[in-house]
């Protein structure tokens, strides 16, 4: 079984960078489709980016488009999210997900991980 474990949160200022990380755990994982999510305090969790198993088709939603970049290296099993130019309005939990096919906002996640804040200020 497949298990995500997120890295990389904190507490940054508007317009600053950071990376998560996302560590699978299991031999099959490099097998899955990748995403973000994130849930803002208040609002329901939404989708943020996703990657094939083999690092392809990077899907971004509009909002973090041009300033978010999502990658992934099977040899060390692990996804990331970069996040550039960050706003106020990214602050949220971020999650991995994963799933054995593809990864797309219509489409639910088979396994999650347990979240990582990001607070953006002003």
């Amino acid at each position: 079984q497949v298990q995500l474990v997120e890295s990389g949160g904190g507490l940054v200022q508007a317009g600053d960078s950071l990376r998560l990380s996302c560590a699978a755990s299991g031999r099959t994982a490099s097998t899955y489709a990748m995403a973000w999510f994130r849930q803002a305090p208040g609002k329901e969790r939404e989708f943020v980016a996703s990657i094939t198993y083999s690092g392809g088709s990077p899907y971004y939603t509009d909002s973090v488009k041009g300033r978010f970049t999502i990658s992934r290296d099977n040899a060390k099993n692990t996804a990331y999210l970069q996040m550039n130019s960050l706003k106020p309005d990214d602050t949220a939990v971020y999650y991995c997900a994963a799933r054995r096919s593809i990864l797309v906002p219509t489409t639910t996640p088979d396994i999650w991980g347990k979240g990582t804040l990001v607070t953006v200020s002003s």
